[in-house]
């Protein structure tokens, strides 16, 4: 007869330790959750009779102060998980500033809310995220044409009020 071993003196395997990068990418925050995470943050909600979506960072921006903060925070999940995936750093920096114009633009009061529920920058992530999953140098070019464009844009800014002080120099000093 087979002696039955005791499961209180049998000894507990554990499986061995594995990164959190390792538990991060297989475990339990999966692409399906961060579909859902952008779903519940951008668009669940539909107005009755209209194609007007929105989401909890819609609803969490009308609150005073902190409710861009909060809302920018949520969608660093989706942020750090491509990180962790391993997503280029062009496209992290892509989705770091889509978060970055949402949060900034969403801190304006009234417009920013609609604005807010309008740029969806979680769905945007997300189709970023999954985009690079599926073919990595996909959206490469686009991320880089994108930030040619913010720096032109930047410098142009930069070099605006520079221009305009020369003029003024040059046609309105005192005459000598």
């Amino acid at each position: 007869m087979a002696s039955v071993r005791d499961p209180i003196s049998a000894p507990e395997i554990l499986p061995p330790h594995r990164s959190w990068r390792e538990k991060a990418s297989t475990g339990t925050f999966n692409d399906e959750h961060l579909d859902v995470l952008s779903h519940l943050l951008d668009d669940f909600i539909q107005i009755p009779g209209t194609p007007i979506r929105f989401g909890l960072d819609g609803i969490v921006g009308f609150i005073p102060g902190i409710g861009d903060i909060l809302g920018g925070l949520a969608s660093t999940i989706i942020i750090v998980a491509a990180w962790v995936r391993g997503v280029r750093y062009i496209i992290l920096a892509r989705m770091v500033l889509n978060v970055a114009i949402e949060t900034v633009v969403g801190s304006i009061p009234v417009f920013g809310n609609f604005f807010d529920i309008a740029w969806r920058a979680n769905r945007r992530n997300y189709k970023l995220l999954e985009g690079s999953i599926a073919d990595p140098r996909r959206h490469t070019l686009t991320s880089w044409v994108i930030f040619a464009c913010i720096a032109a844009i930047l410098v142009a800014i930069m070099l605006i009020p520079s221009l305009l002080l020369a003029w003024l120099w040059m046609h309105v000093r005192p005459p000598q």
